[in-house]
């Protein structure tokens, strides 16, 4: 089986002409042992990566002497400990300025349910702030740095619908429309009429398209002259709350997004309200 992951380099980009290729081999490799729960052997990875078993050898030794790969006492490769090192940097690279985290904070404390901060970071849509509230469902997956799904979830319709018509489809053919749930929408038509329906109001919703039984409204808070400079806010909870309370998530979802669109508009440069 050959090993397929949706890109994580800038939408519509072509590889450089000086890419060095033993680099990027080692890092489908990191791919591909990472998106497995039980490890992968050499000859595993080779197949799935497509590459000679004597090249698997030598990068999943270089791999492992640098801590990104750990070999497990049966020969199966996994995961190394250097992960935990990056991921703490990445997180601190892409965290908010002091006082928008506090926004954040502040809006989950007086609803109760996680808010959220999106991006483009590298042409990629990703979450680039977290706070969790208590009556909001528990999404392990919604963590600083996630860049999947932008088609299903409310952040990701809201960050796609500040992009022209064109680079939106680049980066939908490039990224896919996984299904999620029955109610994901697929089809790049559908989602088009969607985003044109709310991006007229300014409110972002989905209902069960990313997750059963939760809802996401997301609105922009801040725009810039560059596509990384568009803030978007988003906030989950469960759908019978939703149901019945939609109209004062959408007041609480656009006012907490003025008192941070204040806050980005002082620490962030070429962000405006």
């Amino acid at each position: 089986m050959r090993y397929h992951r949706e890109p994580s380099r800038e939408a519509g980009s072509e590889p450089p002409p000086d890419l060095i290729r033993s680099v990027s081999r080692a890092f489908r490799i990191i791919e591909a042992v990472g998106d497995t729960e039980k490890g992968l052997t050499p000859k595993q990875i080779a197949r799935r990566c497509e590459l000679n078993l004597a090249t698997v050898y030598h990068l999943v030794r270089t791999l492992s002497y640098e801590g990104y790969l750990h070999r497990r006492e049966n020969g199966t490769f996994v995961a190394g400990l250097n992960f935990s090192d990056r991921y703490r940097e990445m997180t601190k690279a892409f965290s908010a300025p002091a006082n928008v985290a506090d926004g954040l904070r502040r809006a989950a404390g007086r609803t109760g349910h996680s808010h959220f901060l999106g991006q483009f970071i590298n042409g990629r849509v990703a979450i680039t702030g977290v706070a969790e509230g208590a009556r909001s469902p528990h999404m392990e997956d919604l963590i600083v740095g996630f860049d999947d799904g932008a088609h299903a979830t409310a952040l990701g319709k809201a960050l796609l619908s500040s992009l022209s018509a064109p680079a939106r489809g680049r980066y939908l053919r490039e990224s896919g429309m996984r299904r999620y749930t029955a109610k994901t929408i697929t089809e790049h038509d559908k989602l088009e009429y969607e985003l044109s329906v709310q991006g007229g109001r300014g409110l972002f919703v989905e209902v069960e398209q990313y997750r059963r039984d939760v809802a996401c409204a997301a609105t922009v808070v801040a725009y810039g002259p560059e596509p990384d400079q568009v803030v978007v806010l988003a906030t989950t909870l469960p759908l019978q709350e939703f149901v019945t309370t939609a109209s004062t998530v959408n007041q609480r979802i656009r006012a907490a997004a003025q008192g941070l669109a204040s806050a980005l508009s002082t620490d962030v440069p070429g962000i405006t309200r």
